[in-house]
């Protein structure tokens, strides 16, 4: 029986799995990926903590499906982005990897916008997480690392470089870095061949290498592919890479867009080429599903495991509500998409001595869902057209109430895949795809994902938070002020 090892490199676990021509998932194994270094406005990871986690993964995968592992035709990895390891010319980490939830470059930014013109295309994109404001603090602030800079990888490109020795990338995840290509990059002291090859997601980087350790030996000759980053995988394992629909990834963070068949723009959203005619428009937040493990840690006073959230959240959510509503601002580590602004903060407003633990959870929530709605109307604004359905993953997505919280905030139908790790099956369907199995994306896509659970918006429910949304407005208004000048002090 015919498998390919499938990677989701996420932001909180790297799990790895093997996967039939079916979709079916028959084995798997999952490992906390690198906790890395990180404070008020920065956060960085080593790259080689990513491979040891890969490695560990693999060799677990392996003494769990024994001769399975054996069956093996390929491997893809999705994994996060807006993450920057920069290399030298011998493909080894310079420094610590610059992640997702990094605005060091925040200081740089004047010489930033600087060094792309006022016409140029990319300019409306530019922030402190953008690849050229990285370089820009790299140059800057660790000159002699900049020196010897000679590529610039994302994780899952790492670990593909690490299993077969070629660096490539996908023009998805490296949209943002091939779009400052010529004088942009030049201007930061750059050519443009810091940028790895570009390949489509289905596109072989190479094969893996004889010699690696432990289980990875068994593996040596399997061809390697692309893959792109963790959203793009999830999307096409949920099956909503098609026009019409939107996706929702709910995990670590929140990342939420529509698919559309032109590059429209939208403000504060990111239009990127999916491929096969296929643009997203929206992208990744900062505040997610981890914004309830939070809530639960600072009501608890201590972490607790995967289990015990979703048992203790569904207890606060059983408990009566006051008839006054809270409002819940979630951005607790600023935000990316719709505001890039790493000054905003949380916040609740309207508590009263009759809210407890419950109206929290709920405002939680509903705050969350709040800000999809945001995204949502700017990109299907954009799109020109409604979506027809929310295809809905990642860890938040098993539970029913905030699916139907989402479907009654946004007033589209949320569908739940079948497979409970979308990126897995995104992964999948670009192995099987690459193998020839399929004869394109679409085809495996529609093959290997399968929707589960629906859940439609209920009128009256949706129309109460239609009035409450206009609040939630006013109230991000009133507070993005102070919440600038209180994480100035932090400063």
């Amino acid at each position: 029986m015919g498998v390919v090892l499938a990677c989701d490199l996420g932001g909180t676990t790297l799990r790895v799995a093997l996967v039939d021509a079916q979709g079916a998932t028959l084995a798997d194994a999952v490992v906390d990926s690198p906790a890395g270094r990180f404070g008020e406005g920065w956060a960085e990871i080593e790259a080689d903590d990513w491979w040891r986690a890969y490695a560990e993964a693999v060799e677990a995968l392996a003494r769990q499906a024994g001769a399975l592992f054996d069956e093996v035709e390929a491997l893809a990895a999705c994994g996060v982005t807006r993450t920057q390891i920069f290399l030298d010319a011998a493909g080894r980490p310079l420094r610590p990897a610059i992640t997702w939830r990094d605005a060091r470059a925040a200081d740089v930014m004047d010489d930033v916008m600087a060094a792309v013109p006022a016409d140029h295309p990319e300019r409306p994109a530019l922030n402190p997480f953008h690849p050229l404001a990285r370089l820009a603090w790299l140059r800057r602030h660790e000159p002699a690392a900049h020196a010897r800079l000679r590529a610039i990888a994302e994780p899952k490109d790492y670990l593909n470089f690490r299993l077969t020795g070629s660096l490539a990338t996908d023009a998805i995840s490296s949209a943002r870095l091939a779009a400052v290509r010529g004088a942009p990059l030049a201007a930061m002291g750059c050519g443009d061949a810091v940028l790895p090859l570009l390949l489509s997601p289905e596109s072989e980087v190479g094969r893996v290498a004889a010699g690696l350790p432990g289980a990875l030996a068994r593996l040596a000759g399997r061809p390697v592919y692309a893959c792109s980053n963790d959203t793009w995988s999830a999307v096409a394992g949920l099956g909503a890479l098609r026009a019409g629909h939107a996706y929702n990834i709910s995990g670590t963070t929140e990342v939420f867009g529509v698919i559309g068949t032109q590059a429209a723009q939208a403000p504060g959203l990111m239009t990127v080429d999916w491929g096969a005619g296929h643009y997203q428009i929206g992208g990744p937040g900062q505040n997610g599903a981890d914004t309830v493990a939070w809530l639960l840690q600072l009501l608890a006073g201590q972490s607790a495991g995967k289990a015990d959230v979703a048992a203790t959240l569904d207890a606060l959510l059983a408990r009566p509500r006051d008839p006054q509503p809270v409002l819940f601002l979630p951005y607790l580590q600023g935000e990316r998409v719709p505001y890039w602004d790493a000054g905003l903060r949380g916040a609740f407003v309207g508590l009263n001595r009759r809210h407890g633990a419950g109206d929290l959870a709920w405002a939680v929530l509903e705050g969350v869902a709040f800000l999809n709605r945001i995204v949502l109307e700017r990109g299907e604004q954009a799109a020109g057209g409604v979506v027809s359905e929310i295809r809905f993953g990642g860890g938040a997505a098993a539970n029913s109430i905030w699916c139907q919280v989402k479907a009654d905030v946004c007033e589209r139908p949320v569908v739940v895949g079948a497979q409970p790790q979308p990126g897995i099956v995104g992964a999948a369907v670009v192995a099987w795809t690459g193998l020839g199995r399929h004869a394109s994306l679409d085809a495996a896509q529609a093959a290997l994902a399968r929707p589960s659970r629906r859940h439609e918006p209920d009128p009256a429910r949706s129309a109460a938070y239609r009035r409450l949304y206009q609040l939630y407005r006013r109230a991000e208004d009133a507070l993005a002020p102070i919440s600038r000048e209180l994480s100035a002090h932090a400063a």
